[in-house]
């Protein structure tokens, strides 16, 4: 789409009387010829009210004027008074407006001899409205001055002559604007438009310096003294400048601009060629005066302030700028003063680095330094580079190796600006260095550039900043350099591309990678396509690989991001994805999870289609690539990905114009039914965006084909359109018919989401212009769409909402009056309604409503019918005519509801119980907020009206608020006893605890409570007493005929919040949509709410939120609250612009007095009030300077601080409430970066308040600093609580927070300090937790060198010292922080050094404490340091050879050492060196040391117990120890047993793991078989990767067959069984029970009982274990015995098996239970459920299939894609032609299914009994209440009724679906021979279930639904059940009549 320029407004010029009559007497004076033409032109253009008509006018006079000639025209007083004229409107016109450029046109215009006078009456005009003192005229005369130096010649010699006099008015502007801008905090609007006009000025100010250099020049040379006018001005802007860039209030742009200016002018000052320039910059960014010694003394004396120390931080960066921006670099050899000062400014710029704290001064650090970069860049170009420079900027330098630190620090900084210029920075020093270094001609010859690359390609794949960099290094050196130094670089980049994070990234260095290396190929290969096989196979074939067998979620974004881009860089690529993917030997399906090769070729094709590379569909075949059917499968496939790639190969298209081919609308028919349905949004959402694209399609080629067809008759083209019309009619039809009762969820929303889209594409119009959908929108689709406005879902109330409004009027009926008021009657029912999602619906009816024009009419019948004798006031004729119906509408509504409201808070106010039963008031208020929402109150007509409309609403809203708040307000407001004592609250309780009244006993809460309006005495219930139960309770209803209500403490507390949420919501809408009315300042102003008003509103708010308990209340409160303080700052009024600093001023100060007895709520997370003070800050504009947010973290860290003076109740409310605040504000995304430079203050307030005895303030401190953790590292990406995603490395984390590195040190000496386990006490420094969490996640960077600059080094001994400790969880938590503070090259010498501090033998003074400390650091380095990708390949092994310390501590390993725990941490330190290769361990006393380990393993307790006590070893840390003994037997047997050097003797590794399986302790035992179970596992996984069998040596299947008969531990027999069950029954037939033998069927019985026996216990992964295994022995016998040989008791097993499976199936059980009953009815289907000889019998298979059928509509996604696994088991003569072979999605596998079933009757020749068993399916389980009649309004005493449990299944679909399968069957098999009998019996149940059906519809109310919507679904899915079997049955009693007959 092309967006049109913004064209500038043109405006005519309008003068006053007395101005226009000056003017035009003055050209009517007398003179020559010409002279009067002109006069009579310029009088025409000012008497003129139309701007083009002046804009030709001034046009003619600027000709006029060109041709004057100095001979034929005087210079008389009329030519003079039309230069004067045009000079005063060029002078008067804005900027931007043409007219002004047409008269700057016409002034220079003029010939030669007029120019001089031209010149002077523009000087003069110019010159008078300079010395104007009005301040409104500022900002015009900056543009004005602006203006003349736009190529405007006689503009700017004005300029140069008024140089003082302008400049002079810059400085007054300035220094109004700086003085105007201390009085302006909290007005943001007013501030915003000032820093506007201060940038304008400076801009200008600079600008006219910069063109009058020569005038400047002349006047400072000339100048005799400094005294002169000029100097004083420069002077006095140079101040200005000054008090801008030291004044932090302004904001950065403008300050930025200051600082370049200061340049200009010493620049311009001093001279441009100047050497003394640099020297003066250079003094100013060191803020040194010596070094600007050269400068004139009135130069220092202007900057003075830029010289003091204590300027911000921020000056010498914009300064910096302004050098590097105003002084030239480019293309010149560089004198040496500005030599050193381009060396200066990045070292000036690095020191900012830890002194800045916003994030946007860090982005204009960033920026500045690649300025600088850029700079240097240009400098080192030049021929003859001076050799400082050189030296300087060559890499290694130590210059440039900081700035490649900082690159580190800051490359994964939050904004991605910060990291943008980091990879520019790195780019320019890479530039730098190939310009400095000896190796310009090869630079992968480089050192430096080699070692660069080299550590790059080390470091983690996380690290965002790598991938920018090494794209860098990619351009620098060719792609091949670096495939050699790692050639698996693309898949691990591919591997890469399933996170989304890191996906982006890695896609667009593959692309720099690939684009490079065919680039250098081609060079290479001269002839044409010799390159591209070797090409395809470095990209292409990872490529296949990732998409075939990678799971689906981790390939989603290499469609996003890199397909696309490698089809562009080479599309013939396609081809070869193709044919390699079709010779793939399973062109169907992948490995579990992946999208296999069908799914990949439907990737690869979508990706080239959508860049155009696949032209359009051929005949028969897709693009002349890919058959038909393969696509109708890939529609259907399981997997949702395959679907959407297949559903985008469709429709997307490189043309929008390009056909739909007959095929393509064959294959949409064929997908969109069973998509309809899915639960995944984003698939959802995929759908509508694909099939949006292809209704474009159809939409714009249809377009191009009428336009053909309009130009020449063409039947082809008619044809294409008729299929098209058909095409959309079948679309429109398919959607509406899903529409139905009882339609699901997912169903409905893709529905209206696709009509609606038709509706936007296309129009529902009913005329003969385009396709006419409207005809295809009968009366029975509007009402379905109307009925789904009763949908419990919101999005699907708002889509049926906005479709109903774009149907055929016709269709929806909305204009008769008899629907109408029906349906405003129950729009009007459901308001009172007490479940909450009734008043939502009732406001989408009254929204639907409100446009029809009839609506007043019908809603007087509505009240006339209710004889109420209240009427909404009746508007006069004349307002009525004027306003529009929506207006007149609205308003009527609006105050019916509210004469309503005014009803139902009078009773609220006389029984809060009876409007919580009866009444509630949430329901109205909804609705008017609602209604109010339709209006454009800009726009209003009846505006008195409306006034005391929003008046009395606003009444209305306090007086419930008043009658809610004292529930919401209690301090227990969840229907317990409030205990507040405050006299005004309590007061009002007691009204509500009389009619409440919780007792002791819960039948309260438990049961309702009826109010019977038959008594009204009150006092009885008061008088009963305390232990009774409840008799009914009395109450009058207020009705004539009363009615009884049920209430619960629930529905009275529901009541109330959302009474409060409403009143909220309805406050903020009125303050934030209507405009605001002044009738004292602007009396004739069009607005309806007051500034009274909207301060009383924001007076509520605080209360609501400062004094509100209830979490809903104030959390709705504070929804309102933000719209009321985005109103106030973009309200015009000054008085509401100030509100939120003043209401921020005021609570701060209460909470700084706060204490037990203040006002504020003290919850122990302060209740509302951190969303008070969020809401009042989120209002301030990120780009203003955010002085509320700095002003208010600074009072809140310091009252977060730990006061001197001890904690005391005054000190420790206010710090809660300010550690509660913080956290709120912390967490507040809106705040976004501008909270980050306040995290140090808050991460040590977090870490004192923990030192600090009162629990409140620690329970506070905890929430601060998990907050400031997710703040500081990111939201948890995934499981791995230490996943380095949500880490730092120190650098960063230190730089970006520089004080937390002498805090941090200093407590941790502090906790240290603490630590000594010595003396046999445990002390535990309270903040020693927190400071070990943040310390762990820091990790170390290989790019930090071998000398951190941040000096890392004193945390080390600190931290070590912590493992000291007498606490477990220290030790651990202290070895964890150590990892970060070594630097990979140091961990063998750092273990090696701790190991040495381990005793060499046992003694006396050993402190165990000590031991286990150093032995957890020692192992979590090693394993760091074994997981490293990056650590050193080729270290020096003299220097990191660990045996030398091991050897002689061996003995803390043995029964020596008497601490288990030691024992055990050192036996994990000798599993970690013996099980891995490479450790930093030489080879020959590598094999020593697992000799000796294995040694310790033969003589410990596990393997030779030397007595009862070793056998069960019961001292602390037992469990532990056993558990590194069996890691180490676990290695030796099953994980990497070809490291180890056992005993030759047969059998050594299996006796070694009996030993494991046998140990008494069950952890030892669970540790074995997961290990086992894991090996087992990979190997069925991977068989070719694990040599032939399983296990390196036969397993002795005897003890496993034994452990799990006799095993009791439930997790050890659940995995003894998942062992067993992944080992071939063959091992384990016939089963060993020790000496014994069993056969199938004993094993079989005892698992049974096993599984009946869990079901009760309910052990879900026992019972899934056991569940596998006995159905892998059903399917054994079930295969090796026919079934007439099967024993009774065989028999009896398989029924009770088929009933525990359907057990299993219920919707009731867990997802894991329901997904292993899949699994196993999947791998039954072939031997049980499609067997010809029908081994469990007809009854028992046709319950199976049943279940399966129900697993297929389970609500959980992945048991229906588990169950729809059956259909890959089907065997291969059961399947259909045509029918999809494969995994496909669960409603085709039900389909195919229940297909299958009535084949498999015919095959069984079980017709009959088929027939029989689908009718009782079809006629449904569920059954109606037969007493409807009784109690129509079923559960009417549950508030929030969500119906069936199961929101997917659609029992009305899969009723027709039996249906139409049944109805096959009976015209296949004619004469089924079903029983007479059985015929009688069913009809019998349809007959009941018709009768009760409508029984039950007769009981319901109007329009049930909307008013009984579940009943009416539930009775209308009856229904229809019900007509489809006696469909059925009717059928077949007419054959069975037929067949009588014929006998």
């Amino acid at each position: 789409m092309v967006v049109k320029k913004k064209t500038p407004k043109v405006e005519a010029v309008a003068l006053d009387d007395v101005k226009l009559k000056s003017l035009t007497d003055s050209l009517s004076v007398e003179g020559d010829s010409r002279s009067i033409e002109l006069a009579q032109v310029l009088k025409d253009s000012l008497s003129s009210s139309d701007p083009v008509e002046q804009i030709q006018l001034i046009s003619k006079a600027g000709f006029m004027l060109e041709q004057m000639s100095e001979d034929e025209s005087s210079t008389g007083p009329l030519l003079h008074a039309c230069l004067s004229t045009l000079a005063f409107l060029y002078t008067t016109l804005p900027a931007k407006n043409p007219l002004k450029r047409a008269v700057a046109s016409a002034l220079g215009s003029g010939p030669d001899w007029l120019q001089e006078k031209t010149v002077g009456w523009l000087s003069e005009c110019l010159s008078s409205s300079l010395s104007s003192t009005n301040t409104d005229h500022f900002s015009h005369l900056t543009d004005s001055i602006t203006s003349c130096l736009d190529g405007f010649k006689i503009g700017e010699k004005c300029v140069h002559r008024l140089l003082t006099e302008v400049l002079q008015f810059f400085q007054r502007t300035l220094n109004y604007y700086v003085e105007q801008n201390r009085g302006l905090a909290g007005r943001h609007v007013a501030q915003a438009q000032l820093m506007q006009s201060c940038l304008a000025v400076v801009k200008a100010s600079m600008l006219v310096v910069q063109r009058s250099q020569e005038p400047i020049s002349t006047a400072v040379l000339s100048a005799s003294s400094d005294q002169s006018d000029l100097h004083q001005v420069l002077s006095g802007l140079l101040n200005c400048y000054t008090c801008i860039l030291t004044d932090e209030e302004f904001v950065q742009t403008v300050q930025s601009t200051a600082g370049m200016a200061v340049v200009l002018f010493i620049r311009s000052i001093m001279g441009n060629g100047n050497d003394d320039v640099p020297v003066i910059v250079a003094g100013l960014l060191q803020c040194s005066v010596d070094a600007g010694s050269t400068a004139p003394q009135w130069l220092k004396q202007s900057c003075a302030g830029l010289y003091e120390s204590s300027r911000p931080a921020a000056v010498a960066l914009y300064l910096s700028h302004g050098a590097l921006a105003m002084l030239s670099w480019r293309g010149k050899t560089l004198g040496p003063q500005a030599e050193k000062l381009l060396l200066l400014i990045p070292e000036v710029l690095l020191s900012l680095d830890t002194r800045v704290k916003e994030s946007s001064t860090v982005m204009v650090v960033a920026r500045v330094l690649t300025l600088w970069s850029g700079a240097a860049v240009d400098c080192v170009q030049v021929d003859t580079c001076p050799p400082l420079l050189h030296s300087s900027l060559v890499g290694g330098s130590h210059l440039i190796a900081r700035l490649h630190h900082h690159i580190y620090a800051h490359w994964e900084h939050p904004l991605d600006g910060v990291r943008h210029q980091t990879r520019s920075l790195f780019q320019n020093l890479l530039t730098l260095h190939q310009h400095c270094s000896d190796h310009k001609s090869d630079p992968t010859s480089d050192p430096y550039i080699s070692q660069l690359t080299r550590d790059l390609l080390a470091l983690e794949w996380h690290m965002k900043g790598k991938y920018g960099t090494l794209a860098c290094l990619v351009e620098h050196l060719g792609a091949e350099y670096l495939l050699k130094l790692d050639g698996g670089l693309p898949s691990r980049l591919l591997g890469l591309m399933g996170d989304q994070t890191l996906a982006p990234y890695s896609s667009d260095l593959l692309e720099k990678l690939f684009v490079s290396h065919k680039a250098q190929l081609c060079a290479r290969f001269r002839d044409g396509n010799a390159w591209i096989d070797g090409w395809h196979e470095v990209w292409v074939t990872p490529l296949l690989q990732v998409l075939c067998t990678a799971r689906l979620d981790q390939t989603t974004y290499i469609l996003d991001y890199f397909l696309p881009k490698l089809l562009r860089c080479n599309p013939s690529s396609l081809s070869h994805m193709v044919q390699a993917l079709q010779e793939m030997p399973s062109c169907t399906e992948g490995a579990a999870g992946s999208r296999g090769a069908l799914g990949a070729l439907m990737t690869c094709l979508r990706a080239a289609r959508s860049q155009g590379v696949l032209k359009s569909v051929e005949e028969e075949l897709w693009g002349g690539l890919v058959p038909l059917p393969l696509m109708r499968q890939a529609l259907v496939h399981k997997h949702d990905q395959v679907r959407m790639d297949a559903l985008g190969l469709l429709c997307e298209s490189h043309r929008s114009t390009e056909q739909l081919s007959r095929q393509e609308m064959e294959l949409i028919r064929h997908f969109l039914p069973f998509n309809l349905n899915s639960q995944s949004p984003g698939v959802r959402q995929q759908t509508v965006s694909l099939l949006k694209k292809l209704l474009c399609r159809v939409k714009d080629s249809a377009q191009l084909l009428q336009k053909r067809k309009d130009q020449r008759e063409n039947d082809k083209d008619q044809q294409v359109l008729n299929m098209y019309q058909e095409f959309l009619c079948w679309f429109c039809e398919t959607l509406f018919q899903v529409l139905h009762p009882g339609a699901s969820f997912s169903r409905c929303l893709m529905a209206l989401h696709l009509l609606l889209l038709i509706a936007e594409h296309f129009t529902f119009n009913t005329g003969s212009v385009g396709f006419a959908l409207g005809e295809s929108v009968s009366v029975s689709h509007a009402k379905a769409v109307l009925y789904c406005l009763a949908s419990n879902f919101l999005e699907v109330k708002q889509l049926a909402c906005n479709l109903l409004q774009k149907l055929p009027p016709a269709a929806v009926r909305l204009q008769e009056p008899e629907t109408l008021q029906s349906l405003l009657q129950v729009a009007l029912d459901l308001s009172t309604s007490t479940k909450p999602f009734d008043s939502v619906t009732a406001a989408h009816l009254l929204n639907l409503l409100l446009y029809q024009p009839g609506l007043q009419d019908a809603l007087l019948g509505c009240i006339q019918k209710q004889y109420i004798p209240l009427w909404p006031p009746v508007l006069n004729q004349s307002q009525a005519s004027e306003a529009s119906t929506l207006e007149q509408n609205t308003l009527a509504v609006v105050q019916w509801l509210m004469i309503c409201l005014k009803e139902e808070i009078l009773k609220a106010e006389s029984s809060l119980l009876q409007a919580a039963a009866s009444c509630p008031l949430y329901g109205r208020a909804h609705c008017i907020t609602a209604v109010l929402q339709q209006l454009n109150t800009g726009s209003l007509v009846l505006l008195s009206q409306w006034r005391a409309v929003v008046s009395e609403l606003i009444g209305l809203c306090y007086r419930m608020s008043d009658v809610v708040s004292p529930v919401v307000q209690s301090s227990s407001p969840e229907g317990l006893i409030p205990m507040d004592t405050e006299s005004e609250t309590s007061a009002d309780l007691q009204k509500i605890l009389q009619e409440i009244q919780p007792r002791d006993t819960n039948d309260f809460f438990t049961s309702a409570r009826e109010l019977d309006p038959s008594d009204t005495d009150h006092n009885s219930e008061q008088k009963e007493p305390e232990n009774t139960v409840h008799k009914r309770q009395i109450c009058n209803a207020g009705g004539s005929d009363g009615e009884a209500y049920r209430v619960t403490a629930q529905m009275v507390l529901v009541c109330c919040w959302r009474t409060m949420k409403e009143v909220s919501m309805l406050l903020g809408h009125l303050c934030q949509s209507m405009t605001l009315y002044c009738p004292l300042t602007h009396p004739d102003s069009r607005g309806v709410i007051t500034e009274d008003q909207v301060e009383g509103v924001g007076k509520y708010f605080r209360e609501q939120l400062l004094q509100s308990r209830h979490r809903g209340a104030f959390e709705l409160a504070y929804v309102g609250f933000v719209r009321l303080t985005e109103m106030l700052c973009r309200s015009g009024s000054a008085m509401l612009q100030q509100l939120p600093a003043h209401w921020l001023k005021e609570v701060l100060e209460e909470v700084k007095s706060s204490d037990p007895s203040s006002k504020l709520c003290a919850t122990r997370r302060s209740a509302g009030i951190p969303f008070y003070i969020q809401a009042l800050l989120s209002s301030e504009p990120k780009s203003s300077s955010c002085g509320l947010l700095k002003m208010t973290m600074r009072s809140l860290t310091a009252l977060a601080m730990p006061s001197n003076d001890g904690a005391t109740e005054s000190s420790t409310v206010p710090q809660v409430h300010a550690l509660n605040i913080l956290r709120a504000l912390y967490r507040d995304t809106r705040l976004g970066e501008n909270i980050v430079p306040f995290v140090s203050e808050g991460m040590q307030a977090a870490i004192l308040g923990f030192t600090s005895p009162v629990w409140a303030v620690r329970n506070s401190s905890t929430l601060l600093f998990s907050t400031l953790i997710t703040r500081i590292f990111g939201v948890k990406k995934g499981k791995d609580e230490h996943s380095k995603k949500n880490r730092m490395t120190g650098r960063e984390f230190f730089t970006r927070f520089p004080a937390l590195y002498p805090f941090l040190l200093s407590q941790l000496q502090e906790a240290a300090a603490s630590v000594n386990s010595d003396s046999g006490q445990v002390k535990l420094h309270p903040s020693l937790f927190l400071l070990l969490l943040v310390l762990g996640r820091l990790y170390p960077s290989p790019m930090d060198g071998s000398s951190s600059p941040l000096g890392l080094a004193p945390f080390m001994p600190l931290i070590i010292r912590c493992g000291r400790s007498a606490v477990y969880r220290t030790r651990e938590m202290a070895a964890r922080a150590l990892v970060p503070f070594v630097l990979v090259t140091q961990v063998p010498s750092t273990i090696q050094t701790l190991l040495e501090e381990l005793p060499e033998e046992p003694g006396p003074g050993i402190q165990q404490n000590h031991i286990h400390g150093t032995l957890l650091q020692v192992l979590s380095l090693l394993r760091s340091y074994l997981a490293d990708t990056h650590r050193p390949q080729s270290e020096n092994k003299q220097d990191c050879d660990l045996s030398s310390a091991i050897f002689p501590r061996l003995w803390l390993a043995t029964r020596q050492n008497l601490c288990l725990v030691t024992r055990g941490a050192f036996l994990d330190l000798l599993g970690c060196l013996c099980g891995c290769i490479p450790v930093p361990v030489s080879e020959s006393p590598l094999k020593k040391l697992r000799k000796e380990t294995l040694h310790i393993l033969m003589a410990s307790e596990l393997v030779a117990p030397q007595g009862p006590d070793d056998i069960n070893l019961s001292v602390p840390g037992a469990t532990q120890y056993l558990q590194s003994l069996a890691y180490i037997a676990i290695s030796i047997c099953v994980e990497s047993p070809h490291l180890w050097e056992f005993p030759e003797s047969e059998g050594f590794q299996r006796d070694l793991l009996e030993r494991l399986l046998q140990c008494p302790h069950y952890e030892v035992r669970l540790f074995a078989l997961e290990q086992l179970l894991r090996r087992l596992q990979k190997t069925e996984e991977k068989p070719q990767d694990c040599g032939q069998g399983p296990l390196p040596f036969d397993l002795s299947m005897s003890s496993l067959t034994s452990l799990a008969l006799h095993e009791t531990y439930p997790g050890c027999q659940a995995k003894v069984l998942q062992v067993l069950a992944v080992i071939p029954l063959s091992s384990l037939l016939p089963w060993r029970d020790g000496m014994m033998s069993l056969s199938c069927q004993e094993v079989l019985e005892h698992l049974l009982k096993l599984l009946e026996t869990s079901s009760h216990s309910f052990s879900v992964e026992l019972y899934c274990a056991t569940l596998s295994l006995t159905s892998r022995l059903v399917v054994h016998l079930a295969e090796s015995t026919p079934q007439q040989e099967l024993s009774e008791a065989a028999v009896l097993s398989l029924s009770r098996w088929g009933a525990l499976v359907m057990q299993s199936c219920s919707d009731k059980q867990p997802a894991e239970v329901k997904l292993m009953s899949a699994e196993v009815l999947v791998k039954a289907v072939p031997t049980l459920l499609t067997a010809p000889a029908l081994p469990l019998g007809i009854t028992h298979t046709v319950a199976l299939w049943k279940c399966l059928f129900t697993l297929l509509q389970d609500e959980d996604q992945d048991v229906r894609d588990g169950a729809a696994d059956f259909t890959c088991y089907i065997p291969a003569q059961l399947h259909n032609t045509g029918v999809a072979t494969g995994a496909v999605s669960p409603p085709v596998a039900l389909e195919m299914g229940v297909g299958l079933l009535c084949q498999l009757f015919q095959m069984w020749d079980h017709v009959a009994a088929g027939m029989v068993n689908l009718i009782e399916w079809l006629l449904g389980d569920e059954q109606l209440d037969t007493n409807c009649e009784e109690s129509p309004d079923l559960d009417e005493e549950f508030l929030f009724e969500k119906g069936d449990l199961n929101l997917w299944a659609e029992p009305l679909l899969w009723a027709r679906m039996l249906h139409g399968h049944l109805s096959a069957l009976l015209r296949v098999a004619y004469v089924p021979g079903v029983s007479a009998t059985e015929l009688d019996r069913l009809s019998a149940i349809a007959n009941s279930n018709f009768l009760t059906a409508q029984r039950s519809m007769k009981a319901l109310p109007a329009l049930p639904q909307f008013s009984a919507t579940i009943e009416y679904a539930k009775i209308t899915l009856l229904n229809e059940r019900t007509s489809l079997a006696q469909n059925l049955l009717d059928t077949l009693s007419f054959f069975l009549d037929d067949c009588e007959r014929h006998k």
